[in-house]
This record gives C-alpha cells, structure tokens and sequence, in this order.
C-alpha cells in the first residue's frame, strides 16, 4: 500500500478504469463492494496505489486539483495510445532540463496526467 495515494472522484469511473488499465497497465487490487457495481476501486501502476471513487454528480470542472504523474517506459509510444482511449493530448513530449522527458495529457475526465521518462543519455 502507497503511503500517498491519490483518489479521483468520477461519475465515469469504467471509463477510467478502462484508461488507466489500457494505458498504464494498471491491476485491480481492491473492490468495494466485492460484488457488483463499485463505489471504489483500488488500481496499482507499477508500486503505486491510484483509487477511483464512483459518484454520480462529482462537482461542476474546475481548475484541476489533482496532478497524476506516471513515470512510462517510453512517452512517444504512451502519448500515441492516448486519444484512441478517450484522454487528450495536451502538450509534448518536451525534454527536460532536471532530466525527464514530459509530454501533458488529460484523462477521460479532463483530470491532467504528466507521462514522464528518463532522458535516453547519448
């Protein structure tokens, strides 16, 4: 279990689940209830815990208050799959200066995701 673990609020939570497994290779870990429609379900990305919340009206959108960012194995291929998935494209790959390549996405949702990798040395 995360020490941290970040939880969306969604009214579209299969729709999530759907990206962020595709996507991301996220497992299902945590049902509640064990038995049909969920109101939480815990997924785990790589050594990370991310929960999704099921509620039918989830507020008005508004400035984004959550900021996922999930580390990939390659931001190009990742960034491809993207919009077939239902997210947006928001904004890269860009390489960073402190080392990381970061392309900007947004999920389903419109919840913004930074895809993030190691800068390939030369």
């Amino acid at each position: 279990m995360s020490t941290i673990q970040p939880v969306i609020v969604t009214a579209n939570q299969d729709v999530l689940l759907g990206f962020y497994t595709q996507l991301f290779g996220a497992a299902e870990i945590f049902r509640e209830p064990a038995e049909g429609p969920a109101f939480y379900l815990g997924l785990r990305i790589g050594d990370t815990d991310l929960g999704l919340v099921a509620k039918a009206d989830p507020g008005t959108p508004a400035a984004p208050r959550i900021l996922l960012s999930i580390g990939v194995a390659d931001v190009e291929e990742t960034l491809g799959r993207v919009e077939a998935l239902g997210g947006s494209v928001r904004g890269g790959p860009t390489d960073m200066p402190w080392g990381q390549r970061v392309a900007h996405i947004s999920d389903p949702d419109g919840n913004p995701v930074n895809l993030t990798q190691p800068v390939p040395s030369c």
